[in-house]
């Protein structure tokens, strides 16, 4: 799958900590389980029965999951998440949100949200962007999927990413791969990453 490419692409290993953002069924997760090594993975949803009827139907191997590692929340405050949590994925969850492009939306949250992670390496999300000219109308993306301003799937200005991204002490790199339905991948790294990787 699309998200495990994107993952060892950035030299995603079993000995790391996966946090899945907006898990949903465990489509992520029923493939970074058997990856990663056991309890190395964690996923968070406003829903937690759609992640417990994930676990029920698409986990090959559930006991290598403790579904109390399987949290419910809604505002990307990541409650009892463990703190050795190395990634983190959101990929398709800002499309479905409103506010996205506000300094108190939920790019911005879920971005303060992850700060505490000290061992955190790199946060990817993905987003539809659309182009100043058509951002308050309907805007057809590269492989058809139509996006809005105002209603879902909501489309950001990049410039706006930008400014959600440095305006919570984050710096980023914009991927430009093909990636289903247009969306468009950022892999962005709290600013304090500078200072402690190499010196």
């Amino acid at each position: 799958r699309a998200q495990m490419e994107i993952l060892r692409g950035v030299g995603f290993e079993p000995m790391h900590h996966l946090l899945d953002i907006g898990a949903g069924s465990l489509r992520l997760g029923c493939k970074a389980v058997p990856f990663l090594a056991k309890g190395h993975y964690w996923g968070t949803d406003a829903s937690r029965d759609l992640m417990m009827a994930g676990y029920a139907a698409e986990l090959a191997a559930p006991e290598r999951l403790d579904p109390a590692q399987l949290v419910e929340d809604a505002g990307f405050a990541f409650p009892g998440v463990s703190g050795a949590i190395t990634h983190a994925m959101a990929f398709g969850v800002f499309p479905h949100l409103p506010g996205c492009e506000g300094a108190k939306g939920p790019l911005a949250q879920a971005l303060a949200g992850l700060v505490r992670f000290e061992a955190l390496e790199v946060f990817l999300f993905t987003v539809f962007l659309a182009p100043e000219a058509d951002f308050d109308s309907r805007f057809r993306q590269k492989d058809g999927v139509v996006t809005h301003a105002g209603r879902a799937p909501y489309h950001l200005r990049e410039a706006d990413v930008w400014s959600v991204l440095a305006a919570s002490g984050w710096q980023a790199q914009k991927d430009e791969r093909w990636l289903p339905r247009g969306q468009v991948l950022f892999a962005a790294r709290p600013m304090r990453d500078q200072h402690h990787r190499r010196p």
